[in-house]
């Protein structure tokens, strides 16, 4: 199962050329919008994805985004870089994704909510977390895609399904099923790509936080915790969130900006 996931990565396509430009200019360490702005225009598909995202209820914009140019400015540099990365590789990976009982639509907007939480969960905790952590995680599912495609070639779905509904957690279903999880495929896949060590590093051991250097522990238990929030088969459910607060309280985190941010993104919720 292991070559085969090794192998399935191997044939991804590499990064657009527009996706490698923004990665570049990522990890400057002075950015203008202007420069992005130039970037982003030469791709329409990240241009329009932009403006969808920008648009949906989780913002909460009083008006309508019509240009890149305004989304930048209204969504920042970071948050700008991390839809325009996160949209393009989602619809590189892009596969069935009925193993997990999900379509691409429903992961778009679980990674959406997950990115938007960590905004509003960070903001109030520390700027420089908030900017290292929004982007993976938006970025941290990306694994499934994978996953799915694996899980279902080798008609292992309904075994998996079984699995879940027996009450394994979709991480340790995964583990059974393929021997890999999505934090580790995630990791896997940006090596291939050759993302940032550091993107790659928070995301790798999410899943298996036993695994993790220290280094990185504390990254990766608060990419834990919006992926328990957010899990892609039921976001934004009663029984995510109180898991996700249970787990900031027994991994130290100060639970209450975390629910500050679920209670305002919740409000905004109500007008999807």
């Amino acid at each position: 199962m292991n070559e085969n996931i090794i192998e399935k990565i191997e044939s991804l396509p590499p990064l657009p050329k527009t996706i490698i430009e923004i990665e570049e200019f990522r990890q400057q360490p002075e950015k203008e919008a202007f420069e992005l702005l130039k970037i982003i225009e030469k791709d329409a598909l990240i241009v329009s994805t932009l403006l969808k995202v920008s648009n949906s209820a989780m913002f909460g914009f009083r008006s309508k985004v019509e240009t890149a140019s305004k989304a930048i400015n209204l969504l920042g540099i970071n948050f700008t870089i991390s839809i325009a990365i996160g949209g393009t590789i989602q619809n590189l990976l892009k596969t069935n994704l009925s193993a997990y009982g999900i379509n691409s639509d429903d992961f778009m907007r679980a990674s959406n909510l997950a990115t938007t939480l960590a905004s509003l969960w960070l903001n109030k905790i520390s700027f420089e977390l908030k900017e290292e952590l929004v982007l993976p995680a938006l970025l941290q599912e990306a694994g499934k895609f994978v996953l799915a495609d694996i899980i279902d070639t080798s008609e292992k779905t309904e075994e998996f399904k079984e699995l879940i509904a027996s009450g394994k957690t979709l991480a340790q279903a995964e583990k059974e099923i393929t021997g890999m999880t999505t934090s580790e495929i995630t990791a896997k896949i940006f090596k291939h790509w050759k993302l940032s060590d550091n993107l790659i590093n928070v995301i790798e051991y999410v899943d298996e936080l036993d695994k993790c250097d220290e280094k990185y522990l504390e990254k990766s238990k608060i990419l834990n915790v919006i992926k328990t929030v957010c899990n892609v088969t039921n976001a934004f459910s009663e029984e995510n969130i109180a898991l996700g607060l249970e787990k900031a309280k027994t991994f130290n985190l100060e639970p209450k900006p975390l629910q500050d941010a679920i209670d305002k993104l919740e409000d905004r919720l109500l007008d999807e």
